[in-house]
């Protein structure tokens, strides 16, 4: 029956929830639950996971605690009690032990006897490229969310927003300091997005790679390494790209410039944006991928590297750190690989694949292809 006359407009009646969480909202069910075999394993592991949750902020500030007093750092050089780190740290005795007895909880020291050592993850936190630099970086984000009911509202005024003032289009005149900053933080976690990019995606056949908004070239660095007989270039901002050349020597060309205000170069017959997009909104999603797309030549390549939301199937690293992270940003959009396809296809791309990572907290992939009736370009 299709809607008509004064049925027509009016809201439709709401479905109930579905029949396991109508179970779930019965406290019978859960005293239940609690006494049966099998069923109170499950009943633990849900109650361990939303209390997980519950206490998430409480966790990354005693990591943040460990890290800027550097007790994992300390741990390193060798094992040390509780006397011994409170004087080091600043921290009285017994609030010390405490933030121990945390970081022990987070599996990143252990205690034996009188001493603390450095767990397996601890030591993994110190060697991962970049997590320290991201956990110090989080303040800001935890003061854009200190009343989250009126950031979701839309009614604050983030402070992360003027961390990364490029993306509002500064262009060359992007303030000098703030641009090292953001340089510094995307080149110490670019490692491991490099390494998982490197291995998910098949570079055969690839000639020449521009890299675009590469910042000071740490991923085209990681790529002659895999690849020493690749020609490369690197393009970003004037304030950006300065810092690049004691990085990269001079087998990279450096093309200072920006994708919103100018064509992009041609000649490269592979094009890599590398955690650009969810920078920025559709729109300039949308004038970027059709300028990448008129520079490349019939069958040019282009590679997209950066975390995706799960779409359909939501990931708790992406759809919640990361698309909240853009969000206060003010002009970004942390999207799925479908969504990032739909934008390939009307910029003209075929050929598209995306190859979501098994890390996908570091980066997913995927790859599109210039039509073979592109018309042929010029090389510089």
């Amino acid at each position: 029956m299709t809607e008509t006359g004064l049925d027509a407009g009016l809201p439709r009646p709401r479905k109930g929830p579905g029949w396991a969480a109508k179970l779930a909202l019965q406290p019978w069910f859960h005293r239940l639950c609690a006494r049966v075999p099998g069923l109170s394993g499950i009943a633990k592991a849900e109650g361990s996971a939303l209390f997980s949750i519950v206490s998430g902020f409480v966790q990354s500030q005693a990591l943040l605690a460990l890290v800027e007093l550097r007790v994992l750092h300390r741990l390193a050089e060798g094992p040390l009690p509780t006397a011994r780190l409170a004087p080091l740290c600043g921290v009285p005795s017994d609030r010390m032990a405490v933030l121990l007895q945390a970081g022990a909880a987070l599996k990143l020291v252990r205690r034996k006897g009188d001493d603390w050592h450095l767990t397996t993850r601890g030591a993994a936190f110190l060697t991962v490229p970049g997590l320290e630099a991201m956990v110090r970086h989080h303040p800001v984000l935890y003061r854009d969310l200190a009343d989250p009911v009126a950031f979701f509202r839309g009614e604050t005024s983030p402070e992360l927003a003027g961390f990364w003032p490029y993306v509002f289009g500064a262009g060359g005149a992007a303030d000098p300091d703030l641009a090292a900053r953001y340089s510094d933080l995307m080149a110490d976690s670019q490692g491991l997005v490099a390494e998982d990019t490197l291995r998910l995606v098949d570079f055969r056949g690839i000639t020449h790679l521009m890299d675009v908004g590469g910042g000071t070239g740490a991923f085209l660095a990681a790529v002659g390494q895999a690849h020493p007989g690749l020609r490369r270039t690197l393009f970003d901002l004037p304030a950006v790209v300065a810092g690049a050349r004691a990085r990269l020597g001079a087998d990279v060309a450096i093309l200072p410039g920006s994708f919103r205000d100018e064509a992009l170069p041609q000649g490269a017959d592979a094009i890599s944006l590398i955690r650009v997009l969810y920078d920025h909104s559709d729109a300039t999603v949308a004038a970027l991928l059709a300028n990448v797309r008129q520079a490349l030549p019939p069958r040019g390549r282009l590679i997209i590297s950066e975390p995706m939301s799960g779409g359909a199937r939501p990931d708790p690293a992406t759809d919640v750190y990361f698309t909240v992270y853009t969000l206060a940003m003010q002009t970004g959009r942390t999207r799925s690989a479908s969504e990032i396809a739909g934008l390939l296809r009307q910029a003209g791309f075929d050929a598209i694949s995306p190859v979501r990572s098994l890390r996908p907290f570091v980066t997913s992939t995927l790859t599109a292809t210039a039509p073979a009736d592109s018309l042929p370009k010029l090389s510089n």
